[in-house]
């Protein structure tokens, strides 16, 4: 681990494993999903101690607060020591999408295969339908 004064926030954000990789955290920027300070930053924008950063991922709104510099990708329980999450509880709680609730006709995974008569049943049902 490289202890900086500066660096850039596309490389910050994926030190700390908000985005998987660098061109998406640098994605994030050039399309205005990351603000520093409340103002929209490019991926070179250097970020310092004390920042607040406010960032939409594709799991969630973030609302960070850097505590230290970090340059190399480290495992995510050291990551989460660099940052102090200031997300409002609100905002954590997943939302009920739509994909979730409508039913596709997919059997749920991990349920296994249907028995004989599960398949005799859909089979009727499929003919009837």
């Amino acid at each position: 681990m490289t202890a900086a004064a500066k660096i850039r926030i596309d490389k910050y954000l994926w030190a700390i494993r908000m985005y998987k990789t660098r061109g998406l955290a640098t994605e994030a920027c050039d399309k205005g999903r990351v603000r520093l300070n409340d103002e929209a930053v490019k991926p070179s924008r250097s970020i310092k101690a004390g920042d607040t950063i406010i960032a939409k991922t594709e799991g969630r709104p973030w609302v960070i607060r850097v505590k230290s510099i970090i340059d190399k990708r480290v495992a995510y329980a050291e990551a989460v020591l660099h940052y102090e999450d200031l997300t409002p509880p609100e905002d954590l709680l997943p939302e009920k999408s739509q994909a979730t609730s409508f039913h596709t006709g997919k059997r749920l995974s991990k349920i296994g295969r249907p028995t004989k008569k599960q398949r005799r049943d859909l089979d009727d049902w499929q003919e009837n339908s």
